[in-house]
């Protein structure tokens, strides 16, 4: 019997891209003036594609930095920070029709303020932003930055981020699963226990870590300096990687991304900078880059994994000083949501 329920993989054609705007409210407020203009460049490269959905609470003073750029839409909404791939709606769909999954967010298991960020797709949907796309709660824990759809059944996600105990603590790993199989329509579930980033604060997000490119391919961070930090943790999740089968029985191909140069706060501390937080969008494939040597690399290996697509660099130096990257900023909707 044929599931009704399917989870889109990012690279399937795209109505929108949300983002989230910073205000003086936020964590940003200090560096506004850095930051700003990393989210516009990520608007506008995105709008030369497919419209962008700014969510933001000074409409005005947002359309101000947008001279003349078409496929925007505007939606002034109360926010406690910037991160819509993990406030934003979830897209599946049921039938063959889009509906919006709507789940808690808690600020990555109760570390951050998250009351208004919860609301943010309520609010959206109650102003007619998704026109009569149904809405459904999502009725657990669950962020858009811990969960990677192949579009074919496969979901990979991490434990150290789904099992978190200021999650979900009263759901069991299989009940976890149940949960996940009943929602997304997925029959694989794919588990990773190993792989982390300095600086991170979602319990590592498998969108930092680990990404489909199509159903058979995925991209991964790698480190090869065994004086790095990352080295054994990031070794172990490739060895989890290789051991992992798809539904056919045969193995993933599995295509490493280079670790950038250490990115650092001016405090000391290390910011967690990675290439598996790119964003597949309608023609184009938009990633971060860091100002280091290994931008360049980055940039060519993509230029292989996605050779139909435009793939544009987006300087997010200023991003990670919030422990967030361009995913992390993203939340897309398919096609036909009338947004």
């Amino acid at each position: 019997m044929i599931n009704p329920i399917r989870l889109p993989a990012e690279w399937e054609p795209q109505r929108a891209v949300q983002l989230t705007f910073p205000h003086q409210g936020t964590d940003w407020s200090d560096m506004m003036e850095a930051v700003l203009p990393c989210f516009v460049e990520i608007a506008m490269n995105i709008s030369r594609f497919q419209r962008v959905l700014i969510v933001c609470t000074d409409e005005a003073a947002t359309r101000a930095l947008f001279p003349s750029v078409e496929n925007l839409v505007f939606a002034t909404c109360p926010s406690n920070d910037t991160w819509a791939r993990d406030h934003g709606a979830i897209t599946v769909l049921e039938n063959g029709k889009p509906k919006l999954l709507d789940f808690v967010f808690n600020g990555w298991g109760l570390k951050f303020p998250a009351d208004k960020d919860n609301l943010i797709t309520r609010r959206l949907h109650s102003k007619g932003i998704f026109g009569k796309t149904p809405i459904q709660h999502g009725g657990m824990v669950l962020e858009g930055g811990g969960i990677e759809s192949n579009g074919k059944g496969c979901l990979m996600t991490t434990t150290s981020c789904m099992l978190s105990p200021n999650r979900n603590p009263h759901m069991s790993q299989q009940q976890t699963e149940d949960k996940l199989r009943q929602l997304f329509g997925v029959s694989q579930i794919l588990w990773l226990q190993h792989g982390y980033l300095a600086g991170d604060d979602t319990d590592s997000h498998i969108d930092t870590l680990a990404r489909f490119c199509d159903e058979a391919t995925i991209a991964y961070a790698s480190c090869q300096d065994i004086h790095d930090e990352h080295y054994a943790e990031l070794k172990l999740m490739e060895a989890e990687l290789q051991s992992f089968r798809q539904a056919n029985g045969q193995p993933f191909r599995l295509v490493p991304l280079p670790m950038p140069d250490a990115c650092l706060a001016d405090d000391g501390h290390r910011l967690p900078a990675t290439y598996a937080n790119f964003l597949v969008i309608n023609g184009a494939v938009l990633v971060p880059v860091y100002g280091v040597a290994q931008d360049e690399e980055a940039l060519a290996v993509f230029n292989h994994l996605f050779p139909n697509r435009e793939i544009i660099g987006i300087n997010c130096r200023s991003l990670i000083e919030q422990h967030g990257s361009l995913h992390c900023v993203t939340m897309q909707f398919i096609e036909p949501i009338p947004i």
